[in-house]
């Protein structure tokens, strides 16, 4: 009796879905789920075109709505409000997710979220926007002649900086020219997002927008725009970092992550006792 009363009494873990940038894996995320502790199950899937994740199936053009698909069944399947994370292309895939299900999201923490279409709402950013696309042009046509290796290459020092391909070794190397066909598919996803900036302002839940001291101007025009709709208090920088901060970075930026997540599900917990007694009172 109890064992059987201490089953039921036990407490129900909440929920973090981290999402990987471009290249990379759910694996990305291991310091987190570490900073994050026990109170929490940590949920960090491949993105599609990943090993162990589904295929694009190639039926449409490709939206930033189908890689956001299973990220949403996960979020449908939680019994409370989940926490989003996402960096670059998964910070913007966290972001749709979050807009589509606005009342099951408890907080969102980004690292330098790659919502382009962010871009076009500010004179500078369209500015960038110009920049990436020609990287983004140059990129889709060595994919298209089976260059995927300079494909990569181009991709990787256009976020981490001339000469960083170099620097970063054969596996990781490998990994991201085997993904680099699936960029171009997300860099489509990114631009035509149709969320206009005013849909972010309806997201009143804890938000944690971090960028990189030396990341691209493009990222930090994202993240200053964001900051417009969702709160300039929200805004941190990681020094010393640049775009790959949750990596090169990572065991700082998770425990900015994980600090936030911790303090939005106290004051979650705290908000639901408060209407309890007051349930209780009338």
């Amino acid at each position: 009796m109890d064992l059987l009363n201490h089953l039921i009494e036990a407490p129900v873990k909440s929920t973090v879905i981290a999402l990987h940038c471009a290249g990379a894996n759910g694996s990305e995320w291991r310091q987190l789920d570490t900073d994050l502790g026990p109170q929490f199950k940590l949920v960090a899937p491949n993105l599609i075109g990943n090993a162990g994740a589904d295929r694009w199936s190639g039926k449409h053009a490709f939206t930033l709505s189908d890689e956001a698909a299973s990220v949403l069944s996960e979020i449908d399947a939680a019994d409370e409000p989940v926490h989003l994370v996402g960096h670059s292309y998964g910070g913007a895939v966290a972001l749709r997710a979050a807009i589509e299900r606005p009342a099951k999201v408890a907080s969102l923490a980004l690292y330098e979220p790659a919502a382009f279409h962010i871009l076009k709402t500010s004179p500078d950013g369209r500015t960038a926007l110009i920049d990436i696309d020609v990287v983004a042009t140059e990129v889709g046509r060595n994919v298209l002649s089976g260059a995927h290796y300079a494909a990569a290459r181009r991709f990787f020092e256009w976020a981490n900086g001339q000469g960083s391909w170099a620097t970063v070794d054969a596996e990781t190397q490998d990994r991201v020219v085997r993904y680099i066909p699936k960029v171009c598919l997300e860099y489509h996803a990114q631009v035509n997002e149709r969320a206009p900036l005013a849909a972010y302002r309806r997201l009143k839940r804890p938000v944690l927008l971090l960028q990189g001291e030396y990341s691209i101007e493009a990222m930090h025009v994202i993240v200053r725009q964001l900051a417009r709709a969702v709160g300039p208090g929200s805004v941190q920088t990681v020094y010393g970092a640049g775009h790959m901060g949750p990596i090169s970075h990572a065991t700082v930026v998770s425990k900015m992550m994980a600090d936030h997540i911790i303090a939005a599900e106290s004051r979650s917990s705290q908000s639901e006792s408060k209407s309890q007694s007051t349930r209780r009172a009338a």
